[in-house]
């Protein structure tokens, strides 16, 4: 097996039996419901466009997270912020911001990749504690500066938000990737189908560029490093090993208007153990959604974000829980729900209710945070060192993609 240490197989064995056999569904987790804190946090949020917004729904979530600010240089943008963060305060810049409140408990930082690394190295030096988006940053050389900065603020929590890793169903998955339910790791394949286009209009060419910073390839990591950083680390993180280089192409099948950055794209990933992991992506075709998928010699896992199945292999020994758990058919294949918090679910006849997250991944990686900040003997899910792998991963497969070659993965 990988790098990560399995659980004992008896104790694995004696934490499955009972009602539904079902610990083996859920070990010790969190529960998949609210995040609520000891204590309300004062937290600002930099960076207001889709994601920032989407931030500030699910923080709305969450008892005792309260948005005291929200920064944009966009007025629009700042304008949609506050509208969704009643009695927050609107700045334009971020040092304005740490200047005036200095009564922050934590700030999220959501602007475009390419942005981070100033907004992060001030904020740090500001004391606060800080959720970087990922990917870290659009070069090797700031992810880099923003990992170090991070380290050597040894008393702020520093978390990057490669989501897959508070994901409750994912962490779930993975406890069963370290026993005989998955044994060797065969290799892995990552998916992300949208039809839509990664452009939106301006008022003014600047503004226009500045919205359509994705499609800009001086800035852009692309569909690679962009979405496939975030997909990538979860079968790094899942096997504990890092991987040693990426190869990829592209091309614009679709959308045909004038820009350079591929909107379908391809990568290969290595282990140096001859395994590998594939990523494929297009802004042209939405069939299959966004999904990993693993393979071992015993089974294997579909992980879709919110909901997550294991399919065993017809070879693979009967562990004991398996005649309790729900199943469901895809097409010749009968797939093991994963379920979160199953024992609990079982013991009230509530089972089915438990398929799927009743949250997106981004609250619980925000729920993570803040309980980090709350606890700080608490770790975060995502560290500024597993963020700078992730990230100089996408850097490396965007790379490859775009110059159509093979390259190292130096970390």
């Amino acid at each position: 097996m990988d790098q990560l240490t399995p659980p004992d197989r008896r104790t694995f064995l004696v934490q499955t039996a009972g009602s539904l056999a079902g610990a083996v569904l859920v070990p010790d987790l969190e529960l998949t419901g609210p995040r609520r804190l000891p204590e309300p946090k004062l937290v600002a949020l930099v960076g207001a466009g889709r994601q920032g917004r989407a931030i500030l729904a699910e923080l709305g979530k969450i008892d005792g997270a309260k948005v005291v600010a929200v920064c944009d240089s966009h007025a629009a943008r700042l304008k949609t912020g506050l509208e969704r963060a009643p009695g927050a305060e609107g700045f334009a810049d971020h040092r304005a911001l740490l200047e005036k409140r200095r009564d922050l408990d934590a700030v999220i930082v959501a602007t475009p990749t390419h942005l981070h690394r100033t907004i992060v190295e001030d904020t740090l030096q500001a004391g606060k504690h800080l959720y970087c988006e990922s990917p870290l940053a659009h070069t090797i050389d700031d992810a880099r500066a923003i990992a170090a900065a991070a380290e050597a603020a040894k008393t702020r929590v520093f978390m990057v938000g490669f989501q897959g890793r508070s994901n409750p169903v994912y962490q779930l998955a993975r406890t069963f990737y370290r026993t005989d339910a998955f044994r060797d790791f065969v290799g892995a394949s990552t998916h992300y189908h949208r039809k839509t286009s990664w452009r939106f209009p301006g008022p003014d060419p600047a503004a226009e560029k500045a919205a359509n910073w994705r499609l800009d390839p001086e800035v852009s990591l692309g569909l690679a490093g962009e979405i496939g950083a975030q997909q990538l680390d979860v079968v790094h993180w899942f096997r504990g090993k890092t991987p040693t280089s990426v190869s990829g192409g592209g091309a614009i099948l679709h959308h045909k208007d004038g820009r350079t950055i591929p909107d379908t794209v391809h990568a290969t990933v290595a282990f140096g153990d001859g395994t590998a992991t594939t990523f494929e992506a297009s802004l042209a075709n939405s069939y299959g959604g966004q999904h990993e998928i693993l393979r071992g010699t015993n089974g294997a896992f579909n992980l879709a974000w919110t909901h997550g199945w294991m399919f065993k292999e017809i070879d693979a020994a009967t562990l004991g829980w398996e005649v309790y758990a729900l199943r469901q058919q895809f097409h010749q294949d009968e797939g093991i729900i994963v379920i979160a918090d199953a024992t609990k679910l079982a013991a009230i006849g509530q089972l089915k209710a438990g398929i799927g997250l009743p949250y997106p991944p981004l609250y619980y990686a925000l729920g993570d945070f803040l309980r980090s900040v709350s606890f700080p003997n608490v770790p975060v899910s995502c560290s500024a060192r597993d963020g700078l792998l992730a990230t100089i991963v996408g850097i490396r497969a965007n790379q490859a993609v775009m110059t159509r070659t093979t390259l190292d993965i130096d970390v």
